[in-house]
């Protein structure tokens, strides 16, 4: 398939040369050992000397400095800065601070995260539909829709003056602050395919997007986490909670007095959150800034070219049709939504059920900055042992340790569990981003005459993921209503502790142990890797070689 010419629909077509490869598509769609004989290498040898005589501007090494791999990195932290404010602390923000019903709150997370996994393919579909500009294709998207993704943000944390239509602001406004993160996040995930053809680059920007994902998604979580803080402590509760079935322990006096302090205290917690809000929108401008600045979109030059693209849907049965796409997508869908669940009911479990709403926000840093030291380790362990076995390696880790949290709740535990999840979280954050150009360029050589459909891949992998985390936010949320959960009292009854403790500890273990039996299946060994790898070579090699005869002909 090819990586980038689709953006530039209106060249004329060129006629390809038949290309020899070490092995056949059909062979590395379906993962098979192929044989490499001494013609394959004489072949390959010869290429690379013709290769070498090229002009240096075809060259197939797209190097990138370590100050393009930064700013391409940078341009995703604001995503990773925001969606970690939201996943550890927006359904406690419905519960207690805007205080609309369970009910309400798990419908808010459920129709805006299943809204935002339906507008990924959506938008996937008209960036295929896009041409080249000055700037690229995929990088008028990401700049275009920053400011308003700034405003809706702000406004998902504002808590309106009227109290019977929160539920439809939130639901609106949640709704459209997923479907202007997707018009971003979209692009920016298929970036990594235009930024260089060499798979060893594409993994290095990677490695440092990951990198400066996971310290954005620390970032989020210290600002989100320092500032509101003090929203959640219980110096603005008396000694038992304010319901209906304790205010008869009160006088009249003593209920007017903790109402007026409620009532000031609701005022300070929102007061806090908007800060909070106000101060992530601005990193997101400032990082999508130095992204544009720093990051150059490029066309893969030595692709094959066809007469026309595929049409979308045509390509989207191809793409569901790769089993090793099906096969990772499924897998880390499964991952993902363990990590979403231990994510949003992580401080909800610390308040309620463990009796650490004093640390919450430390522990949550702790977990953050683990994963952000640990980034470099996966990258290292992947390229030593292979991506596959760094994915069972890693996350699994974190499976004992939130079962040990569950039954051992005190301090000192909390923060051995923070500091071991922050491994596997890590883990979880750079393998599928990592592996997934792998599962493209394994397409591209079962699909030789497809071509543009790098954002499929992306978008269709966002709305499977987010479809689930939608489903699991949606029925975890509900089952706290169920359970019981007392909104905006200061404690919770003993059924909504148990429910925190199975959300915690047993849902995200079933969810790991399933994912990692479907990533079993998973095709693509590093041997397999390695034959797509010196394939696409071989074919961009050919592709050059063919255009500089066609030249040598048309000048003599």
């Amino acid at each position: 398939m090819d990586a980038g010419t689709a953006v530039a629909s209106s060249e004329k077509p060129e006629s390809s040369a038949a290309v020899s490869v070490p092995v056949t598509p059909g062979a590395m769609a379906k993962g098979e050992k192929a044989r490499v004989t001494s013609g394959d290498k004489v072949m390959m040898k010869h290429s690379e000397s013709s290769f070498t005589k090229l002009p240096p501007q075809t060259h197939l090494d797209q190097k990138l400095t370590v100050c393009s791999k930064l700013c391409f990195a940078i341009g995703g932290a604001p995503n990773q800065v925001a969606g970690s404010a939201t996943a550890f602390f927006l359904q406690i923000y419905l519960l207690d601070i805007a205080q609309i019903n369970p009910f309400q709150a798990s419908m808010v997370l459920f129709v805006g995260k299943a809204w935002g996994a339906v507008t990924d393919p959506i938008v996937g579909f008209f960036i295929t539909k896009s041409k080249w500009t000055k700037i690229g294709r995929l990088m008028p998207w990401m700049v275009g829709c920053t400011p308003f993704v700034v405003v809706s943000y702000f406004y998902l944390w504002f808590v309106p003056p009227f109290t019977n239509g929160r539920f439809i602001w939130y639901l609106g406004f949640y709704c459209l602050y997923q479907t202007l993160i997707t018009c971003f996040h979209v692009p920016y995930s298929a970036l990594t395919m235009f930024l260089s053809t060499d798979q060893r680059e594409r993994d290095s920007a990677t490695a440092y997007r990951m990198t400066v994902e996971v310290l954005g998604t620390l970032v989020g979580a210290a600002i989100q986490g320092q500032i509101v803080a003090s929203a959640h402590t219980l110096k603005h509760c008396p000694h038992r909670n304010l319901t209906t079935g304790h205010l008869a322990n009160f006088s009249g006096t003593e209920i007017i007095r903790s109402r007026a302090l409620s009532q000031d205290f609701l005022f300070h917690a929102k007061e806090v959150y908007m800060i909070a809000a106000g101060v992530i929108g601005g990193l997101f401008l400032v990082c999508t800034v130095v992204m544009f600045l720093g990051v150059k979109e490029r066309d893969d030059p030595y692709a094959t070219k066809t007469d026309k693209a595929i049409p979308f849907h045509k390509g989207f049965v191809l793409v569901m049709k790769h089993g090793s796409y099906l096969t990772l997508t499924a897998a880390f869908l499964f991952i993902s939504v363990a990590i979403q669940l231990i994510q949003s009911n992580f401080v909800l479990f610390c308040t309620y059920a463990v009796e650490l709403r004093d640390h919450f926000q430390n522990i949550v840093l702790t977990i953050l900055m683990s994963a952000a030291v640990s980034i470099p380790f996966w990258q290292w362990f992947l390229e030593k042992f292979g991506k596959k076995t760094a994915a069972f390696c890693g996350i699994t880790w974190i499976m004992p340790f939130t079962v040990m949290l569950v039954f051992i709740p005190n301090l000192i535990v909390a923060y051995v569990v923070a500091v071991s999840s922050g491994l596997s979280v890590a883990a979880s954050l750079l393998l599928p981003w990592s592996m997934l150009p792998d599962v493209v360029d394994d397409f591209r050589l079962a699909n030789r005459n497809s071509k543009g459909h790098e954002a499929i891949f992306y978008s269709l992998y966002a709305f499977f993921t987010k479809f689930a985390a939608g489903i699991s936010l949606g029925v975890s949320t509900l089952c706290l209503q169920f359970a019981g959960y007392d909104t905006g009292a200061c404690r919770q009854p003993p059924p909504v502790v148990y429910t925190l403790k199975l959300l915690i500890g047993a849902a995200p273990v079933a969810c790991i142990t399933t994912g990692l039996m479907i990533l079993m299946v998973y095709p693509i060994s590093e041997d397999v890797r390695l034959r797509n790898k010196l394939a696409l070579e071989e074919l961009r090699s050919q592709s050059i070689t063919c255009k500089s005869l066609r030249v040598d002909l048309n000048s003599a």
